[in-house]
């Protein structure tokens, strides 16, 4: 998945997940979404990214096993640029991955809305959102 993310391949991300696999943000805010169901709302999702966020590096990568065969808890971080501004970030992410067959079928990305939206330079309007406010 990594490997793709960098490669900018966001269909090929979104091909990953099972038909009927789970994305969750249990941290998302404003008018982020919390939960994204099947492939094709993942592929949706993805689409953009790379005219968002030039993701050009993973500097770290631990990967965790759980007591469940399945599921695993990855903690990396990712550094880039950010395409709006050309301003460089370096973002920390624990996702929390379950596979059945091969693919996805829950993806539990614990991220920072804030830290992301300050290095997309979109704080503004998600502080905005969440206050209720028109951005």
């Amino acid at each position: 998945m990594i490997d793709l993310l960098l490669a900018k391949d966001m269909n090929a991300v979104a091909d990953l997940w099972a038909p009927d696999g789970i994305a969750e943000f249990p941290f998302a805010a404003g008018n982020s979404p919390h939960v994204l169901r099947g492939r094709a709302e993942v592929c949706a999702y993805l689409a953009h990214y790379p005219e968002l966020m030039d993701m050009r590096e993973v500097a770290a990568l631990t990967m965790r096993p759980t007591d469940r065969t399945d599921t695993v808890v990855v903690e990396w971080t990712a550094t880039g640029r950010t395409v709006a501004t050309a301003e460089p970030y370096r973002l920390d992410y624990i996702v929390v991955l379950t596979v059945r067959d091969g693919l996805i079928t829950l993806f539990r990305d614990y991220w920072s809305p804030l830290s992301t939206a300050a290095a997309a330079g979109t704080l503004a309007g998600l502080l905005q959102s969440v206050e209720g406010k028109d951005a």
